[in-house]
């Protein structure tokens, strides 16, 4: 078949080839340069591995062995066998992942009243497993996550189930900031970059953890790391660092920060802040240690039975709640961002009926809610109500 002239004597259909090659090779361009803008701060997120006088704490470590951080005990990230069964229930499993309406948010008082005894003792939930800390006239918070996605790219990666409650210049002047481990649903690069700019509170980290923060501009003064049993004193209260099992990593290399958990001591009242955590016989020691509690915010949610020794189930949480002689348990991570497979109700509904079955006062604040930890709310159970089947839910990561 002879092909039909075009314009000049050049051949339609190479003249129509021509134009295709351009338009893909436009549609090429762009596509790479929107892949480009979408992985530009990717590098930055990562952070950065400790070195220098950093590093030689790290290798000092007594938790440091074999070039790696180690839990108190043996510990599996995921159970050999369970990736096709995690698969199954991620895709098929027809749990309603996510909330069924609006989660109602709450915003809180830029400051508690100025009546506020000076004793009294307050939490608010953001949501997830960022809280503020109002302790004997002072403010700390807690692994604070303000992005919309926990994750290196603002693109991909699990996508917030509820508005944040307050925006962050909108905070009250803090005076410290805890970060459990580097994982990214509790240590955001664009969240310390702000509260680097928008306050002038120490960060406390634990070890290897600031290098993470050095790279995102945090100036070294600003930076306390402490190994497990580490205390420092910042604005009149004492922080120690507590063993947690768990593990760390923002990249292909792990374990090369510490995790852990935080205790919180003023002259009269006492925090424990759980981070993440499988279940373990040292929340005994620590409560030994640093009990009785008059709070505890413990990791309830994210479980799964590919993992069982890095994420406590809701049982679990109460009997270290326990071990700890905690008071008030306050439920956090869970909620906020879809990272396992179980409904999003569940891990409340789970922890209310143990807390009942087992005597412990609870309380479970809406995001946003002030809980006063010496008069808690009454638990009403609203949540349930956006407990409602969906077929649709998509898997962890979706948007």
């Amino acid at each position: 078949m002879r092909a039909v002239p075009g314009r000049g004597g050049v051949p339609a259909t190479s003249a129509r080839a021509r134009r295709r090659r351009r338009v893909l090779g436009a549609v090429a361009v762009a596509g790479l340069a929107v892949a480009a803008w979408a992985v530009r701060d990717v590098p930055a997120a990562l952070g950065r591995l400790p070195g220098g006088a950093r590093a030689d704490r790290v290798r000092r470590s007594p938790q440091f062995r074999a070039g790696a951080f180690q839990n108190p005990v043996s510990t599996r990230t995921m159970l050999p066998g369970t990736g096709r069964e995690m698969l199954r229930d991620l895709l098929l499993g027809g749990q309603s992942r996510r909330p069924g309406g609006s989660v109602p948010v709450l915003v809180p008082d830029a400051a508690p009243p100025a009546s506020t005894p000076a004793g009294e003792l307050g939490v608010i939930w953001y949501g997830h497993a960022s809280a503020l800390i109002e302790i004997e006239g002072r403010r700390v918070l807690v692994d604070p996550v303000w992005s919309d996605r926990c994750s290196p790219s603002t693109l991909v990666g699990p996508r917030r189930l509820h508005p944040v409650p307050v925006p962050l210049d909108r905070l009250p002047r803090l005076d410290a900031i805890l970060i459990s481990h580097d994982h990214y649903d509790h240590l955001d690069m664009a969240t310390v970059r702000a509260l680097r700019h928008g306050q002038s509170a120490s960060f406390l980290v634990p070890l290897g953890v600031g290098a993470h923060l050095e790279r995102w501009g945090v100036p070294p003064h600003r930076i306390v790391e402490l190994d497990w049993t580490e205390r420092a004193t910042v604005a009149g209260l004492d922080f120690t660092a507590a063993p947690a099992r768990h593990f760390s990593g923002r990249g292909l290399v792990r374990d090369r920060t510490l995790w852990g958990s935080w205790v919180i001591s003023g002259r009269h009242r006492r925090v424990f802040c759980s981070g993440d955590s499988g279940y373990f016989d040292g929340y005994a020691e620590i409560g030994t240690r640093h009990g009785p509690f008059d709070v505890t915010l413990m990791q309830v949610g994210a479980y799964a039975v590919a993992w069982p020794n890095i994420h406590m189930v809701p049982e679990e949480a109460v009997t270290a709640h326990l071990d700890l002689r905690g008071g008030l348990l306050v439920p956090v991570h869970w909620g906020t961002f879809n990272l396992a497979p179980h409904a999003w109700t569940e891990p409340v509904d789970r922890l209310w009926r143990e807390a009942k079955a087992r005597g412990v006062r609870l309380a479970v604040p809406r995001p946003g809610e002030r809980v006063i930890v010496d008069h808690p709310p009454p638990v009403d159970g609203w949540w349930q109500a956006l407990g409602r089947p969906d077929r649709a839910a998509p898997v962890s990561g979706s948007a």
